[in-house]
């Protein structure tokens, strides 16, 4: 994937073959500036590639679907709309009846914990509160993969911790493949089931990492030994890149 052209061309991803399985929870993590965000509208279909070809279950992607949803790193909510009518508006846009769309908007207000705030806009919510209203407002829609791009990067520690419970729970329910982007390595192994490393720009895929252990809801993190020894395998991998990019002159 080039960007520009002729001398101020950038390629900000090369050579990348990823498949990903029904089902899957895949993270992609790497140093700034590797792709990771590049290669997710890729999947999604709001860029397309210079080189090569993306597939969804066989066939080419061209452009955004309603199967692949996209949360973003800011709130994509609209500020005018409450809390149930940023959830109600892509299904109104595709025509749902106003009584199948209150049953799903519920289910939904439910299922990220914010029974008693469906009146509330936007401005009125925290940012996690804001960011489990832009989850619960792609999952309405039923995609069926859920694309994250560092969804949980501007929360604070704590609030980052409960929502990364919250996905994980949500995953488990209802099975969606999620392709995960973040900057966080501990984030990275704590949702993942496989964690894709990317090298240094250009980005390319250097490993991929297999979690072969659960991780519970309000399970201390620190306290388990296997997560710990994956956590630093993650993070020397990613460290290699981060100095030799800076031993390369690439900024990050």
């Amino acid at each position: 994937m080039r960007y520009g052209a002729g001398a101020n061309a950038v390629t900000a991803l090369e050579r990348i073959d990823l498949s990903v399985d029904r089902n899957e929870f895949v993270t992609i993590v790497g140093p700034s500036g590797c792709g990771k965000s590049t290669l997710l509208y890729l999947v999604g279909g709001f860029l397309a590639p210079s080189a090569g070809e993306l597939l969804f279950e066989g066939a080419p992607i061209r452009g955004p679907g309603p199967e692949r949803g996209i949360v973003f790193q800011r709130y994509s909510l609209f500020p005018w709309l409450t809390v149930a009518g940023n959830i109600a508006f892509g299904l109104e846009e595709r025509g749902m009846r106003a009584a199948e769309r209150e049953r799903v908007v519920a289910e939904h207000i439910r299922l990220v914990h914010l029974e008693g705030f469906a009146d509330r806009y936007p401005r009125e919510l925290s940012g996690g509160m804001q960011q489990r209203v832009a989850i619960a407002q792609t999952l309405a829609c039923q995609p069926a993969v859920l694309l994250m791009d560092e969804p949980f990067g501007a929360l604070d520690a704590q609030t980052r911790r409960i929502l990364q419970d919250e996905l994980r729970r949500i995953w488990r329910r209802d099975t969606k493949t999620v392709l995960f982007v973040t900057h966080d390595v501990e984030e990275a192994v704590a949702l993942g089931t496989r964690i894709v490393v990317m090298a240094a720009r250009p980005g390319r895929i250097k490993e991929i990492a297999t979690r072969d252990f659960e991780v519970r809801e309000g399970e201390e993190l620190e306290a388990n030994p296997a997560f710990v020894a994956l956590k630093l395998r993650i993070w020397r991998s990613v460290k290699e890149e981060v100095d030799a990019a800076r031993s390369a002159g690439i900024p990050l």
